[in-house]
C-alpha cells in the first residue's frame, strides 16, 4: 500500500526550455508564474487537468537495449549539457507544465543552489514556487510533506545530503508513512533531493552517503542518477511520481557532460541500465562507482575477461528483471558501491541476489564498498575508503578463477 510499483507520469511533449529566457520573456512569464504561486491552494485543486495530461511513465521510457550515450546520439538535434544543467531543464519543464510544482530549500532562489541546479528558477516563477528557507532541515522538510499532502508537488533540496539527517524523522515518519497511515486518504508526491557522496576533502559529516540510511524506510522510493541523460530522465519521473522519491547526486558527477535529445524524455524509476554488455561476470553499480567500473572494464578486457556492466540506479526497488537476466548468463556477481558495507545497498542487494538466483550462481558473490569508517579530509587516506578500480579488477580476476 505505502508504495506503487508503478508510475503514473505525463508524456505531453514540451519544447526542451533552454535556461537563457531573453528578458521579455522571462519578464512576461515571471508576472505569470507569480499569479499562479499567490494562489497555490487553486493550483492544488487543479488536479483534473493534470489527471488528463497523466500517462504511464513506461511508455515514455528507452528501449532497455539502449544506452544513455546511444539513446541521446541517435537524436541527432540534441544538445550538450553538463549533468546539473540537465537537473535544471528537468525542473524547468516540470514547472512550466505543472504550477504545483514547487522548490524548498536553503539559497536554492535567488542564489541558485549549492550547485547551481537552480540558477534562474527564481526569476522565471517566482520566490513563492522557488522558496529561499532558514537553516533548519526539519522545519523544510516537514513543510514539504505538508504541501504534498494538500496537492503540490514539492522538491526538496539538501544543500547537503549530510543534512537530511536532521529532517530524518520527516522522511521517515511522515514521508514515508503517511499514504499507509492515513488509511490511503493522502498521498506524499515529493522529491528529496541533493548532493552527497565521498568529495574532495569534503570531510566527514560533508561525505556522506544517505543510501544506507534511508532504504529501510517503507514507502520510500530510491534512485542515483549518474550522467545528465538519466538524471532528467529520473528527475522528471520522480517529480511527476505519486510516491515520495529520494533522488541521490553525486557531487563529483555534476560537471559531467553529454548530449541529450531535444525532446521530451521519462525514465522508468524502477529500471536498471546495461551500461556494458558482457559474458564472463556480472558487475553491479551506480552513481559515481559506474566510471570507476567502467574503467576496470577496460584493463579487464584487454586481460581477457568479459563484464557485464549494469547500472542498477534505482536503489529501492530493485530490478531484479534485468540483474536476473544477467545473472542467468554470467552466472557470476559482483557488486561494486561506495556506501558503507555494513547496512548498505550492497549489503541488500547480495541477500536479494541469493534469495531469488542462488541455483544461477557459479561463485559466492563479491560485493566491494566504501570502509566502515568516517571519511579522512586528507586525500590519500579518502582515496583509501573507496573502492578504486584496480580492486575492481582484481576482484573479477578472483571470482572467474
Amino acid at each position: 500500500m505505502a508504495a506503487a510499483t508503478s508510475l503514473h507520469v505525463a508524456a505531453a511533449p514540451v519544447a526542451t526550455p533552454r535556461v537563457g529566457f531573453s528578458s521579455s520573456s522571462a519578464a512576461g512569464y515571471r508576472s505569470a508564474s507569480a499569479a499562479r504561486s499567490v494562489r497555490v491552494a487553486a493550483a492544488a485543486g487543479s488536479g483534473a487537468a493534470r489527471a488528463g495530461r497523466r500517462v504511464v511513465a513506461r511508455a515514455a521510457v528507452a528501449a532497455k537495449a539502449d544506452s544513455p550515450a546511444s539513446a541521446a546520439s541517435s537524436k541527432s538535434d540534441g544538445h550538450e549539457v553538463l549533468l546539473f544543467e540537465a537537473l535544471r531543464e528537468a525542473l524547468i519543464e516540470e514547472m512550466k507544465e505543472d504550477p504545483t510544482v514547487c522548490v524548498f530549500g536553503e539559497d536554492v532562489g535567488h542564489y541558485g543552489g549549492s550547485y547551481k541546479v537552480t540558477k534562474g528558477l527564481a526569476e522565471m516563477f517566482g520566490d513563492l514556487r522557488v522558496l529561499d528557507t532558514p537553516i533548519a532541515e526539519n522545519s523544510f522538510t516537514g513543510m514539504g510533506v505538508g504541501a504534498a499532502m494538500k496537492g503540490l508537488r514539492p522538491v526538496v533540496e539538501g544543500m547537503n545530503m549530510g543534512f537530511l539527517l536532521l529532517a530524518y524523522n520527516q522522511i521517515s515518519n511522515n514521508c514515508g508513512m503517511l499514504h499507509y497511515t492515513s488509511g490511503g486518504q493522502f498521498k506524499i508526491p515529493i522529491v528529496i533531493r541533493g548532493p552527497g557522496g565521498v568529495g574532495r576533502q569534503l570531510g566527514a559529516e560533508h561525505s556522506q552517503r544517505l543510501e544506507s540510511y534511508f532504504q529501510s524506510i517503507p514507502g520510500l522510493q530510491m534512485v542515483a542518477c549518474s550522467t545528465p541523460y538519466n538524471a532528467k530522465g529520473l528527475m522528471k519521473a520522480a517529480i511527476r511520481s505519486e510516491n515520495p522519491v529520494v533522488l541521490f547526486e553525486h557531487v563529483l558527477l555534476y560537471n559531467l557532460k553529454e548530449k541529450i535529445p531535444d525532446e521530451e524524455y521519462v525514465l522508468c524509476l524502477e529500471e536498471a541500465e546495461m551500461v556494458r554488455p558482457g559474458e564472463h561476470v556480472t558487475i553491479l553499480t551506480y552513481s559515481r562507482m559506474r566510471y570507476h567500473v567502467m574503467q576496470a572494464a577496460k584493463t579487464l578486457v584487454n586481460k581477457g575477461y568479459d563484464p557485464e556492466v549494469i547500472d542498477i540506479r534505482s536503489l529501492k526497488p530493485f530490478d531484479l528483471h534485468t540483474i536476473g537476466n544477467s545473472i542467468k548468463k554470467t552466472h557470476r556477481v559482483l557488486i561494486v558501491e561506495e556506501c558503507m558495507r555494513t547496512g548498505g545497498i550492497g549489503a541488500s542487494l547480495r541477500s536479494a541476489i541469493i534469495d531469488n538466483f542462488w541455483d544461477y550462481l557459479d561463485a559466492p558473490i563479491m560485493c566491494l564498498s566504501s570502509q566502515d569508517v568516517p571519511t579522512p579530509y586528507a586525500a590519500p587516506l579518502e582515496d583509501a575508503t573507496v573502492v578504486q578500480p584496480a580492486q575492481i579488477v582484481a576482484a573479477v580476476e578472483q571470482i572467474c578463477q
